[in-house]
């Protein structure tokens, strides 16, 4: 269940935290007040959209955080979608903060950096945002195939199988039609395949061999320079002449040594005997390089000439030596295929056949899968429609075969609708309304969601186009529905409103000089002022209050 929300720095909200409650949630507001922010607000944290175009003010960041409470089956669900990690879900709440800061988005699930597809698929089995306006994608059939896959588990795994199939079929294809090209053409590529394999075979490559060779010709190339510094430095630090720092540090650690006759507890004379013992091993050691500098022209010449060749060859197969080797054994692999043309053909000929033997049986079941599915989803979307005041309705799939199989299969889906008595069915997007469409929506919506166990379900106006006693019809389905689950609903309607467990009013209220969208959860006086509105408009008279008061008895 979505237990707190809280919003910072979005469009006109400043700040903006608000708890919900259990069952039926119910927001209203004046047109413009910022319904639209609080529930875009919500789909940002579910892995919307998040730029800094949504910034109240552009130097700050902005923040939303959905703060759940989990129960065992939702915990449960989560671990087996592997949509987060065991160690995420050690309690029983989970909390998703997605940070907008100046240079990207930062997505957290319990304080942990994840990445938004992770976000998003563990969102998805917490909350489903139903958006304004999202109706209207009922006008596009292919929207009712994806509508009755989401239906069924079963339906989706078999679709999952058939994508796979026709991934392996294409894959297949394009090998064919690179195997099938002219013999000219074959000819000329296996020269050029044959040329580049011996070019990078002939310089015997050895991994890591350029970052040695450069590290060489680095230090034989300057091995004058390096041996001034060098002897200057050992000029300074060494023991051999009265003024060099070895001398002297060796004379001030016998002198310190006078010390521990006043003094026995002193570190000092260690300290410096320490760095006596230092600085010699540091000479020691700067002897030794000066020893390896050499320069030797014909050596230098032939450092040269490598690095030369093997850059060269970086050039042209791979940024290392690792990837030239790689491009080796890939180019190797094309030229066997290459030379092996015609045996290739026709074992990829017959592993073509058997793949899409698969992908035709694999299709086939997808659709019978579906017609078995789209019974019980046409059966419980025209109940729930008829809970909505569709008196005479009549709902079913229609199907149709394609021509081809496709990575979704072989169907094309269209949900067909009448809604009077006599009236033959005809295609959905034919024939509703603005209303209807909305009943609809929220029907399969309904439906949909008694199927996945999703625990809360967001909803944006999906009263558009609707009045009167089916916008009470509405209510009582919106009221049963939050009976299991939790629902967060935003309505223009009193005959919605009412049924509310909680009720909140969002406001657009002027401070100074700025804007502000704010969010308050109403109490009972509340509730009747605010249905009283909905009712009146601004004018609210006593009678109005009084029919408020009225409609909110009779819905509890």
């Amino acid at each position: 269940m979505l237990e707190t929300l809280r919003i910072k720095n979005i469009a006109l909200i400043d700040s903006l935290e608000v708890e919900f409650g259990e069952g039926l949630n119910i927001l209203t507001g004046e047109t413009g007040a910022g319904k639209s922010v609080v529930i875009g607000a919500v789909g940002i944290a579910l892995g919307g959209r998040f730029d800094r175009t949504l910034l109240r003010d552009e130097e700050a960041d902005g923040l939303v955080e959905i703060l759940f409470s989990l129960d065992e089956n939702v915990k449960q669900r989560l671990l087996l979608a592997e949509a987060i990690p065991e160690d995420l879900l050690s309690g029983d709440e989970l909390l998703i903060t997605r940070k907008l800061t100046k240079n990207r988005v930062v997505n957290r699930i319990n304080g942990e950096t994840v990445p938004i597809k992770q976000l998003k698929d563990t969102a998805e089995i917490l909350i489903n945002l139903h958006a304004q306006h999202e109706q209207t994608t009922l006008l596009r059939p292919a929207r009712h195939l994806e509508i009755l896959d989401s239906s069924d588990e079963r339906v989706l795994a078999k679709k999952e199988e058939v994508r796979q199939c026709y991934g392996r079929v294409q894959d297949i294809r394009q090998q064919l039609e690179h195997q099938q090209m002219d013999p000219g053409e074959r000819a000329k590529r296996i020269d050029f395949l044959r040329f580049q394999i011996e070019e990078i075979e002939a310089a015997k490559l050895i991994p890591g061999e350029d970052e040695e060779l450069e590290i060489r010709f680095r230090k034989m190339s300057h091995a004058e320079d390096l041996l001034s510094i060098c002897t200057e430095v050992s000029r300074l630090t060494g023991d051999e002449s009265a003024s060099g720092g070895g001398s002297q540090i060796s004379r001030a650690a016998k002198r310190i040594q006078d010390l521990t006759r006043y003094e026995s507890g002193s570190e000092l004379p260690s300290q410096l005997s320490e760095v006596e013992s230092l600085l010699a091993d540091f000479n020691q050691s700067l002897t030794e390089y000066m020893d390896e500098i050499s320069y030797d022209p014909e050596e230098l010449r032939m450092l040269t000439d490598r690095l030369d060749l093997l850059n060269g060859l970086k050039a042209k197969y791979g940024k290392t030596i690792e990837d030239v080797i790689d491009t080796k054994e890939r180019l190797a692999g094309e030229l066997s295929d290459l030379e092996e043309a015609d045996s290739r053909i026709e074992e990829l000929l017959l592993e073509k056949e058997k793949e899409e033997d698969k992908l035709k049986k694999a299709a086939d079941e997808l659709t019978e899968l579906r017609n078995k599915a789209a019974k019980p989803l046409a059966a419980r979307v025209t109940e729930a429609l008829k809970d909505m005041n569709f008196t005479h309705v009549e709902f079913y799939a229609a199907f149709e075969k394609t021509e081809t199989i496709t990575s979704g299969g072989q169907d094309e889906v269209c949900f067909m609708l009448s809604t009077n008595l006599g009236e033959q069915a005809r295609p959905l997007h034919k024939v509703a309304s603005g209303g209807e469409l909305s009943r609809v929506m929220l029907a399969i919506k309904a439906t949909l969601s008694d199927a996945s166990d999703t625990p809360t379900l967001v909803f944006d106006e999906i009263d558009v186009g609707i009045s009167g006693v089916t916008a009470q019809k509405i209510g009582q389905l919106l009221k049963k529905l939050a009976g299991t689950r939790q629902l967060l609903v935003i309505t223009h309607l009193p005959q919605i409103a009412a049924v509310a467990d909680s009720s909140y009013r969002i406001d657009k209220e002027v401070s100074g000089e700025k804007t502000f969208t704010t969010l308050t959860k109403l109490d009972e006086e509340g509730r009747v002022y605010e249905l009283a509105r909905l009712m009146g408009g601004e004018q609210i008279s006593d009678s109005i209050l009084q029919s408020a008061r009225e409609l909110l008895q009779s819905e509890s």
